[in-house]
């Protein structure tokens, strides 16, 4: 299954979300964004050479560390030498190998933001509480939407003491995950590790076991 794992502007977490998610269903985890990767970098053949015609989806493949991954280039020659209408075949590829496929999508409504979403059976979007971060979620909804990637969850990442996501439910049309502000994932993410290697009685290790146990119900639809 291709999850695509999306959000209306950066800095909400999207990247965050996407490793931990991958650890929890045992997963690949691709760094899709092209031109602003921001998931570990990895050694040997990424997604800019899969795209460039340089390596195969399999070699670009990283099982050395702790999730799963095709990480992607992070240099601008790299990301000019991609042809990026490969990716939706790069990833059916994946998805002949590995039970789910999550893509860290880019963010915002760039050109290159629907390639996940065009390909995926169900997209996460993930957001946090603040005005500005909630209007672009909804607009990324509708691309989604457009193309026919049913939002299996939305994730209200780094929140508070009593979110309001009867609300966020509401406006999304669409059940609602919360993840905590938290030290501890953010201190995983720092040194590369899924939060529940790292701090697995936490309640950010929790949100995020829910929010995979919400993605097989999706999945068994």
């Amino acid at each position: 299954m291709i999850l695509a794992v999306t959000g209306g502007k950066g800095g909400v977490g999207k990247s965050t979300v996407a490793y931990n998610l991958a650890a929890q269903l045992d997963g690949v985890v691709v760094d899709g964004d092209l031109a602003m990767a921001d998931l570990p970098a990895g050694h040997g053949p990424d997604l800019h050479d899969v795209l460039a015609g340089r390596a195969t989806p399999a070699e670009a493949v990283r099982e050395d560390g702790p999730v799963t991954m095709v990480p992607c280039g992070r240099t601008l020659a790299g990301a000019r030498a991609v042809d990026p209408t490969q990716l939706a075949d790069t990833l059916e590829t994946l998805d002949r190998t590995h039970r789910w496929v999550v893509v860290d999508s880019p963010a915002g409504l760039r050109a290159d933001v629907g390639l996940p979403l065009a390909v995926a059976d169900a997209a996460v979007l993930v957001t946090t509480d603040s005005t500005a971060a909630l209007a672009d979620a909804l607009r990324v909804r509708e691309l989604a939407r457009e193309l026919d990637a049913g939002l299996c969850r939305v994730v209200l990442n780094r929140v508070g003491a009593d979110p309001s996501t009867a609300t966020v439910a509401d406006r999304f049309g669409a059940p609602v995950v919360t993840v905590p502000d938290s030290d501890a994932l953010a201190t995983a993410q720092r040194h590369g590790h899924p939060v529940d290697r790292t701090a697995p009685d936490s309640a950010a290790a929790t949100a995020f076991e829910n929010l995979a146990a919400a993605v097989y119900s999706c999945s068994a639809v």
